[in-house]
């Protein structure tokens, strides 16, 4: 746990070689990330958090500011923590955007940058790409109302959005139950997405190495706007996982680890490391 002035950060570390940072999802903590890790096979110093309000990580949004500036702090001191050099920063779903955002602020050193499947609807909107835009529009809004109606599994319509029909109720009841229990602090994770202003003018600020993870099976709003972000960043490769949905990093995360791998130890023999410079 890393005491941070703002509130506590989780903080787990584990394995040799180069530094990989990996930032989770909403609803998930550092444990999400153990069957990507097994699947590394000791290559890498592997270094995990949770997002605010999940696991250890103490909230600091509220309903009326979910800026993820916030979300981008934590990561950032779990970054500095990490130290030993330039990190290769790692983030699955609305963590992906975090580590988008982590990225774009350019305040702790970057070897690369890895996204895996991340809810960009605010780039969709900004390239005309209405139709996936109100398929994120339309789910969540009808998450939200049935939320706040008092349905207690009204975020089953999220995890089904994501995984497919069926999804959520497939999931063991503990799993179940945190994502019930963590709900409100999901709606604020996408009060902060749809807040978060993306287009290509900002992506192309990003020149360190970025690998953009999508599923085949995924929604196909989620598989446009994370094709739109390899797109439109100098140096990103887009990789697709046949047969994976969103929830990639437990249903294929020896796929995932694969595709991670190679591209840090790429990124690693890039000229000049591909780093970020610290602006502050």
């Amino acid at each position: 746990m890393i005491d941070d002035p703002a509130g506590a950060v989780d903080y787990e570390e584990a394995g040799a070689g180069p530094t990989v940072v990996l930032v989770p999802g909403s609803c998930s903590t550092t444990a999400a990330w153990r069957p990507v890790i097994a699947g590394f096979e000791g290559r890498f110093r592997c270094v995990s958090t949770s997002l605010l309000g999940y696991g250890g990580t103490a909230e600091r949004r509220t309903a009326a500011d979910p800026s993820i500036a916030y979300e981008a702090e934590a990561v950032e001191a779990v970054v500095r923590h990490a130290a030993g050099g330039p990190a290769h920063l790692v983030g699955h779903s609305f963590g992906g955007l975090v580590a988008l955002a982590v990225a774009l602020r350019r305040r702790v050193p970057l070897a690369s940058l890895a996204i895996l499947e991340a809810p960009a609807p605010e780039l969709l909107r900004a390239c005309g790409e209405l139709h996936h835009y109100r398929a994120f529009r339309d789910m969540t809004d009808g998450y939200f109302a049935a939320f706040h109606r008092g349905d207690r599994d009204a975020i089953a319509a999220m995890i089904d959005f994501y995984g497919g029909p069926g999804t959520f109720a497939s999931w063991p009841a503990r799993v179940r139950g945190y994502a019930v229990e963590t709900t409100a602090v999901n709606i604020l994770d996408w009060a902060g997405a749809f807040a978060y202003p993306l287009s290509p003018a900002h992506l192309a600020g990003v020149s360190i190495p970025v690998l953009v993870v999508r599923g085949g099976a995924s929604h196909p709003a989620v598989q446009r706007a994370n094709e739109l972000l390899s797109l439109h960043m100098p140096a990103a490769a887009l990789v697709t996982l046949a047969g994976a949905a969103h929830f990639m990093i437990s249903t294929h995360a020896y796929g995932v680890a694969a595709a991670i791998a190679a591209h840090v130890v790429q990124a690693a023999q890039i000229p000049g490391d591909g780093r970020l410079a610290c602006s502050a």
